[in-house]
């Protein structure tokens, strides 16, 4: 099996696991509680806050365990709309947002606020200047992902982040697939609040971080017994958290020689997709977009139908995000860029990961161009005289 959909999610790394598992078993306590057990929870807790803190570039205070990247961004969008409902209720993002962050900004609309969703144009990039023009005296947020989880394109974060900063707005970005895989440093992105989840970076489902620049005041969700400061109560898992940190710790060490590592990769596949396949497209900047991202169009091809044929290949790869892959609409996110719907469905995510060798990438190449001329041989809508572009 050749793993593809590291976007989707990653698998445990063996090192991560073994942190874990002590804390399931002999090391089980709650870390609220006073004695031993608990004490040793919480050390272990606070070891991984650090460990988050050290790869963003944030102090451990900063940093507040939740379920998930999901969670941390309805924290964070909720969170601000809640407490600064008085000062204003207009909230800039883009059009390309994952379902964390768009769906909640959707909610919100229900509820009084104003929400302008920028476009992105045919790179998937947002414009600084489209971000001024947006900004209104009722603008309380902006939300703009780092990395899109479809296509990979990389915002410019800093300079959106510096002009917030200007303006007194709070920033927040959606960072779920960029931690790990690129720098990352909280102050370097002027950014007041950043969503993290572990599974996307070799750490356990279920477990991620929401940072939370010193001075921003943002309302919590829940509320019950304090715990995370009063940002995120509820019992830690105390499992998750350490193979978070661990995961975070490892990255960390390892990040500018994976990035080199998987990006080869990642430029191999594109070069070998492209050169050898007939009306084959890449979705989204050449250049701007994460080290293991690929995102392929092919005309007259059914997307799904090229994943199944894929996955009986033994190459597990996806037509999008994973959130959104029962859904019978086209990406949203490639609809943004300007792409025709019968376009968006014939679209192919593959993400690589540390443990892809050139070998998978070229099994990949042989099989995607097999399985394209197999569907295209059934497609009447299939011409072999290329497209106007």
């Amino acid at each position: 099996m050749s793993y593809m959909d590291h976007s989707a999610t990653s698998p445990v790394n063996p090192e991560v696991l073994k942190e874990m598992l002590p804390y399931f078993t002999e090391s089980f306590g709650n870390a609220s509680t006073l004695y031993a057990l608990g004490r040793e929870a919480r050390t272990a807790m606070e070891k991984a806050r650090k460990q988050v803190a050290s790869l963003i570039g944030a102090q451990p205070e900063e940093v507040y365990f939740t379920s998930g990247g999901t969670e941390s961004d309805n924290i964070a969008i909720k969170g601000t709309a809640s407490k600064l409902k008085n000062k204003g209720n207009h909230i800039i993002t883009s059009d390309i947002e994952h379902p964390a962050v768009e769906e909640t900004c959707k909610y919100l609309e229900k509820n009084g606020y104003q929400v302008t969703y920028l476009p992105v144009g045919e790179e998937g990039i947002v414009k600084v200047s489209d971000v001024e023009t947006a900004i209104t005296p009722e603008t309380i947020l902006i939300t703009v992902m780092h990395a899109n989880n479809e296509i990979g394109t990389i915002q410019p974060i800093k300079e959106i982040g510096a002009l917030a900063r200007e303006k007194g707005i709070y920033f927040h970005t959606d960072a779920v697939q960029s931690v790990g895989k690129i720098p990352v440093n909280v102050g370097d992105m002027n950014v007041d609040m950043l969503s993290i989840s572990a599974h996307k970076l070799y750490g356990p489902k279920g477990i991620g971080a929401l940072y939370i620049r010193k001075g921003v005041r943002i309302d919590p969700l829940l509320h019950g017994g304090g715990h995370e400061r009063g940002m995120r109560p509820g019992t830690e898992n105390i499992p998750g958290i350490v193979g978070l940190g661990k995961a975070c710790q490892i990255a960390e060490d390892n990040l500018e020689k994976n990035m080199e590592y998987v990006s080869s990769l990642r430029d191999r596949l594109i070069k070998g997709v492209l050169g050898k396949i007939e009306q084959s497209y890449l979705n989204g900047h050449p250049t701007k977009r994460l080290p293991n991202n690929a995102n392929f169009r092919f005309s007259s091809i059914e997307g799904e139908s090229l994943v199944l044929q894929l996955d009986a290949k033994g190459i597990n790869a996806s037509t999008g995000s994973a959130c959104s892959s029962k859904k019978l609409e086209p990406s949203h996110v490639l609809m943004a860029i300007g792409l025709k719907e019968v376009d968006a469905h014939g679209s192919l995510r593959i993400s690589l990961g540390t443990e892809n060798t050139p070998q998978d990438i070229d099994y990949t190449i042989d099989a995607i161009d097999e399985v394209v001329e197999r569907l295209r041989s059934m497609s009447p809508l299939w011409c072999a005289t290329p497209e106007d572009a």
